[in-house]
């Protein structure tokens, strides 16, 4: 969970966000070398009293501005397109979950389970257990098991809405008479934050995720007793 004057990203949840978080650090030391390149280029352009006649009107260090960039923008795509393929992949699900929004609330059914549903909404402040989180609890949270490969199914009934789980490095839309398709696998357990990332209305900021992911065992005892 994000806290305070936090800069950087959650700790990562799934092997998806390690793979996002690979991949912004390396796009970072890119853009951090080519920074400082070209800043000393311009001191030292501007600082310099002399000038070489022969810079002007040169056919090569034009033809290597040119092909350098290319190389890098080589570099920073192959990752991109490799982790956006990724994202998208959603291979033998082991379990799969669709999530319902509504103004203001989210709604999850375990279909794959002899249609286990409930609905999920905000914790009010007043009603907080001393150990809660204010305006991030919800009264019924919504249970996976532990390194099990989690599909979600994402619609809305009413407006747009996005269900957002930045550790698992999950983000989707939800779109009335659509459905998103999600993939992910929790790697460790512990409960997950996350909010509604579309302006849906009046009370967008109070239809908050929490996601708990347990192991197996605990999972199935949960799903027979719900």
């Amino acid at each position: 969970m994000a806290t305070w004057s936090s800069l950087l990203f959650q700790d990562s949840s799934s092997p998806l966000m390690e793979q996002l978080i690979f991949f912004h650090d390396h796009a970072m030391l890119i853009l951090t070398l080519i920074t400082v390149m070209v800043g000393y280029m311009m001191i030292a352009l501007v600082a310099n009293k002399f000038t070489n006649r022969f810079l002007y009107e040169a056919q090569s260090i034009e033809t290597i501005w040119t092909i350098l960039p290319a190389i890098i923008l080589i570099f920073i795509a192959l990752p991109s397109l490799r982790l956006l393929y990724l994202l998208d992949e959603v291979s033998k699900p082991n379990m799969t979950l669709k999530t319902i929004g509504h103004q203001w609330y989210w709604s999850y059914e375990y279909s794959d389970f002899l249609d286990v549903q409930f609905d999920s909404y905000m914790i009010p402040t007043q009603d907080l257990p001393a150990d809660g989180f204010r305006l991030l609890d919800v009264d019924n949270r919504t249970v996976i098991p532990m390194n099990a490969q989690i599909r979600v199914l994402i619609t809305a009934a009413d407006v747009l809405h996005s269900w957002t789980l930045p550790s698992m490095g999950v983000k989707a839309d939800a779109v009335p008479g659509r459905l998103n398709q999600v993939s992910f696998m929790a790697n460790r357990p512990g409960l997950f934050f996350g909010q509604c990332s579309e302006i849906c209305g009046a009370n967008h900021s109070f239809m908050p995720i929490v996601l708990e992911s347990v192991p197996v065992k605990t999972f199935t005892a949960w799903i027979r007793s719900v």
